[in-house]
């Protein structure tokens, strides 16, 4: 990490190390802060009494759910197609299960850069329907049966256009480390940050971005308790895959980390917890009771984490809520 020269600030501008692949790249923070300047909402952060009772804690939202898109992923997302453009890319390409594809989408039509998102044939249609309202083409593909990677990688190299996927890429990860510079911010005296873990970008970025303001702070990942990936890997240490993970948590279906995000997990002493489908209702039910507020199955890991834990009392706890991208019918039949 390197200072500037002449001030005192810390500069989140990291260097990849132990990926070939990335090698020379950086996660540079500040610039992605800079792009996202009044483009991205610098989202609410919010607390409930009841919910404090509840957890024995004192619990900070950093509501995303309120972000353009309706999720995190359009910072990593108009960082990295910013970016892109800049480059002189003819195009780009993402793979998504929903809110990294709509958050491309919305990030190239901003930018005038045509957009093909490559989404699974069982994505939730709203999150399909908000994609294609943004403007991208959509190609389908089966997430049992064929690879995402090899199918996006084969249209990219037919347009000529930029490969963008949703958590393996500096640049995304840079866009998402804001939403943790943002937290520290607002609340600078937080002990505990529990984010949502799927390929592990949004929890990589906060790690580095809490870290960079407060190198106490303990950083916890939460993945589906049926596709705990993350926490195999780092306890065997090295990248393990599974099969597609069966759960309500669409946006963490994911079978492996990426070599990025692994490594920035493991030098960051991220620990890594379960939710089930179960306590996912459970807390959906309660941010909605609480808080008036609907969040999706994945926006809810952190929060079923903390309300079924006994290692916060008294601590302060800020949770990341991750996406709102559900179709009310869905959210019904969930917490009805």
């Amino acid at each position: 990490m390197d200072a500037p020269s002449g001030s005192g600030a810390r500069v989140l501008r990291h260097r990849i190390v132990g990926s070939d692949r990335l090698a020379g790249s950086f996660i540079d923070v500040d610039g992605a802060a800079a792009r996202l300047r009044r483009i991205a909402h610098r989202t609410p952060v919010m607390t409930s009494t009841r919910l404090n009772e509840w957890a024995g804690a004192e619990v900070f939202f950093k509501c995303e759910n309120f972000q353009r898109a309706g999720a995190f992923k359009f910072r990593g997302a108009y960082n990295a197609v910013t970016r892109a453009k800049e480059a002189g890319a003819r195009g780009v390409v993402a793979f998504s299960s929903g809110n990294h594809a709509q958050a491309v989408a919305l990030a190239g039509r901003l930018n005038h850069v045509p957009t093909t998102i490559v989404m699974p044939t069982d994505a939730p249609a709203v999150k399909r329907a908000a994609t294609e309202g943004y403007g991208a083409r959509v190609v389908e593909y089966d997430r049992y049966t064929q690879n995402r990677t090899s199918v996006a990688e084969d249209i990219a190299r037919e347009q000529d256009a930029a490969l963008i996927p949703p958590f393996d890429h500096p640049d995304v990860v840079a866009g998402q480390a804001t939403v943790g510079r943002e937290l520290c911010e607002e609340i600078p005296d937080l002990d505990v940050i529990v984010t949502p873990l799927g390929g592990g970008g949004l929890t990589s970025g906060v790690a580095l971005a809490a870290h960079a303001h407060d190198p106490n702070i303990q950083i916890i990942g939460v993945e589906p308790e049926a596709g705990d990936d993350a926490r195999r890997s780092l306890e065997q240490g090295r990248i393990v895959s599974i099969e597609v993970p069966r759960t309500i948590a669409d946006g963490a279906q994911t079978v492996a980390l990426a070599p990025l995000t692994f490594g920035i997990l493991q030098r960051e002493n991220v620990q890594v917890s379960t939710a089930s489908d179960e306590q996912l209702v459970e807390a959906m039910r309660a941010m909605a009771q609480s808080m008036k507020v609907i969040v999706e199955p994945t926006a809810a890991l952190g929060l079923a984490w903390v309300l079924n834990s006994e290692e916060l009392a008294g601590r302060r706890v800020g949770v990341v809520l991750s996406g709102g991208n559900v179709d009310l019918r869905r959210f019904a039949e969930l917490i009805g």
